[in-house]
């Protein structure tokens, strides 16, 4: 079996420190801002920095703010929908086939041509992401959703084709038949780090089966819950296809 740890020593976001917060208070900000800020430049702001947050939580105040009264923050929102690479903003972009102004116009018709080619990109690998497990029974109910879908996140930009909740064994090996790709599950689990802070654990097993490959460890401190699992998701999925020759 191959194991493989990774300490966190430092946390790298997407605010500097004079802002730094939790990802999912930083995105609600900002979110607030696009919705009810007064001054145009302000939304425009938020709605580039909701684009550059990696977080997938930006996907619906970006869709609501394909609706602003201003063009300019408009073509804004489609353009972070772009940058935010989350496919499942094509619903909204789609829906807003009524635009009349040119340049938002353009920046829908990008938007969708890059997130229809991430929908039709071929899989490298199949997995079944199993429910996060929260061992240190502090986090909320929501964090641990939004964690979850980091995690979604981060493997789809691995390049991971994600199986049904419920499929069942045959049905797997038969995707993995059709699709000639390699199957994974992936145990997610927060626990206390040593001496302080968040530890990440993934366990990683063969899908479908239960033959144990290894596990990626990620931790970090100094840091509030969600800003500590805002890191250490990409890193323990980067650290995951490195120990298991992802390509």
């Amino acid at each position: 079996m191959r194991f493989s740890s990774h300490l966190v020593a430092f946390l790298l976001l997407a605010f500097p420190p004079s802002v730094l917060a939790q990802a999912d208070a930083q995105t609600a900000s900002l979110a607030k801002t696009l919705k009810q800020g007064p001054v145009v430049a302000h939304r425009l702001q938020a709605a580039r920095l909701l684009g550059e947050s990696d977080d997938p939580e930006a996907m619906p105040p970006l869709c609501a703010g394909l609706a602003d009264e201003s063009p300019e923050v408009r073509a804004a929102a489609a353009s972070a929908l772009e940058k935010l690479a989350e496919p499942g903003a094509v619903v909204c972009l789609e829906a807003r086939k009524e635009e009349t102004d040119p340049q938002v116009q353009a920046a829908l018709t990008s938007a969708l041509k890059a997130l229809r080619a991430l929908q039709a990109r071929p899989a490298r690998l199949y997995v079944m992401l199993a429910p996060l497990k929260d061992t240190t029974g502090t986090l909320s109910p929501e964090l641990v959703k939004l964690t979850e879908a980091r995690l979604r996140r981060a493997l789809f930009q691995r390049g991971a084709a994600l199986a049904p909740e419920k499929e069942t064994e045959a049905q797997a090996r038969d995707v993995l038949r059709k699709r000639k790709l390699s199957g994974y599950r992936l145990v997610p689990e927060v626990r206390p780090g040593p001496s302080g802070g968040l530890k990440l654990v993934v366990l990683c097993l063969r899908y479908p089966g239960k033959q144990l490959l290894g596990s990626v460890e990620v931790q970090g401190s100094e840091g509030e819950p969600g800003e500590l699992l805002a890191a250490l998701v990409p890193q323990a999925i980067a650290d995951s296809a490195t120990a298991y020759k992802w390509k």
